[in-house]
């Protein structure tokens, strides 16, 4: 009996700890989450001040007849994989090549993670300075010292230098956060498994098959799956990089503030966090720890 009333106790005790997060939580995802599910089936005016009108399933409709979405959906696809891809495996070379002794590694370190903590419009705008096709230092060395091509390209205004320029800039922004979190995990792996490895003759690349990848499968995963969710739904970036990258971001931006469509717009965020849900869940579904 004074079990019973110890536990009840400790659960009363836990609630109340608890509730400010719980609040929280509520408060800023859950009734936000609801309120643009809600929004999704009306025809909001500008004017605040009329009426909505219920329109069920027509902004999803006219989301799924737009072609321009499909377009949007595409081409973010393809720059978070990139993205995703190139920052992973480019921190992870770099936390495997930091995974070992050497002069000034604080000082390194340190400098490797000033891209991820510098805030995003200083770095943006010294891309777009450096790639300026009138004083920036890329057309210069390309133009002036190197000989590359005869006039400076303008890189932010054809649409496949902008792509290509924004996803090395996405992969060299985030980066870092892969290097911290394979670096963290690789400094548990026992140096014995590596000298054991290298005993029966084992490669550079075997050492990383047999003993590297194993132990970092969980971080890959998560660094993964969250970065995925961050690009996926990138905006910033890329909207004061270029408006030549309609990723869905940008789609979604337009659709709320240049054509006033809060509905539609509100019906494209869901249908992102249907498709992102899903591929989230069944790519997890596959991996095995």
């Amino acid at each position: 009996m004074k079990i019973l009333k110890r536990e009840k106790s400790d659960l009363k005790l836990a609630l109340l700890l608890l509730f400010p997060s719980i609040f929280l939580v509520l408060l800023l995802v859950a009734y936000p989450m609801i309120s643009n599910i809600q929004i999704s089936f009306l025809e909001l005016p500008v004017n605040p001040r009329l009426p909505a009108t219920f329109v069920g399933f027509e902004n999803y409709l006219e989301i799924l007849k737009d072609p321009e979405f499909f377009k949007s959906l595409g081409l973010t696809v393809l720059y978070t994989f990139f993205a995703v891809a190139g920052s992973t495996a480019f921190g992870l070379g770099v936390a495997i090549f930091f995974n070992r002794p050497f002069r000034f590694r604080k000082i390194a370190r340190s400098l490797i993670i000033l891209s991820y903590v510098t805030p995003s419009i200083s770095l943006v705008f010294a891309w777009k300075y450096m790639f300026n096709n009138g004083y920036g230092v890329i057309n210069f060395l390309g133009e002036e010292v190197f000989h590359l091509f005869d006039q400076a390209p303008l890189w932010f205004d054809n649409p496949v230098s902008s792509f290509i320029l924004v996803v090395l800039f996405a992969i060299w922004r985030y980066f870092p956060y892969a290097f911290i979190s394979f670096l963290a995990i690789l400094q548990t792996v026992d140096a014995t498994l590596y000298e054991a490895a290298e005993i029966d003759g084992a490669s550079a690349w075997q050492k990383f098959k047999i003993v590297t990848l194993p132990a970092i499968m969980p971080v890959l995963v998560t660094v993964v799956t969250l970065r995925s969710i961050w690009l996926f739904y990138m905006f910033t970036d890329v909207f004061l990089l270029t408006n030549k990258v309609d990723i869905l971001g940008i789609y979604l931006y337009e659709t709320a503030f240049a054509f006033n469509d809060l509905g539609k717009a509100a019906s494209v965020s869901v249908i992102l966090f249907i498709i992102l849900s899903v591929v989230i869940v069944l790519s997890r579904k596959r991996v095995k720890f």
